[in-house]
């Protein structure tokens, strides 16, 4: 683990250190690979994808970047973003339950690079807004992550249809 990543680890995550999967799975996505991560809950799955999010630069050296998750369920999305702006985390998610104003105001915010992670759910590719917003982001999307995944297992494709685009997006 490079010295930054074990820095961010500790200052901003509180933890001395990783566990032995999450090390090879973070350098596997710090390397620029994909990873697809099945662990029981509670063996720290979103750590996986949230450190490299904070490490990884932005693209082209244009800023910073943002991290963008897909998540098929709006309450632990909302956990998630408030167990990580409770760090310090620029986190944010935009989903159905806000307000088309608030929905707005978090777009432009997106777009000016205000968060370092956003979450969303995987049908809010659709919407022109949100992708103009993506696509203002100095650095870009730098990550790419689908959190709840087992979703899709357990219920079905038909559950989210949006999910057979995500890699078209």
């Amino acid at each position: 683990m490079s010295a930054s990543v074990q820095s961010i680890l500790e200052s901003r995550f509180g933890f001395p250190s990783l566990r032995p999967l999450q090390q090879r799975i973070i350098d596997r996505v710090m390397s620029g690979k994909d990873a697809l991560v099945v662990m029981p809950t509670g063996s720290g799955k979103s750590l996986c994808y949230q450190l490299p999010a904070l490490a990884l630069p932005g693209r082209d050296g244009a800023g910073p970047g943002v991290a963008l998750i897909f998540s098929p369920l709006i309450a632990p999305m909302e956990d998630q973003v408030a167990a990580l702006r409770k760090k310090g985390i620029r986190a944010q998610y935009i989903n159905s339950t806000l307000s088309r104003t608030e929905r707005d105001r978090r777009y432009q915010q997106l777009g000016q690079g205000e968060f370092e992670l956003i979450y969303a759910t995987p049908e809010r590719m659709e919407k022109p807004p949100f992708v103009e917003a993506l696509g203002c982001v100095p650095g870009g999307v730098k990550l790419l992550a689908v959190d709840e995944a087992h979703c899709i297992s357990k219920w079905g494709h038909d559950l989210r249809p949006a999910y057979q685009r995500v890699g078209e997006f």
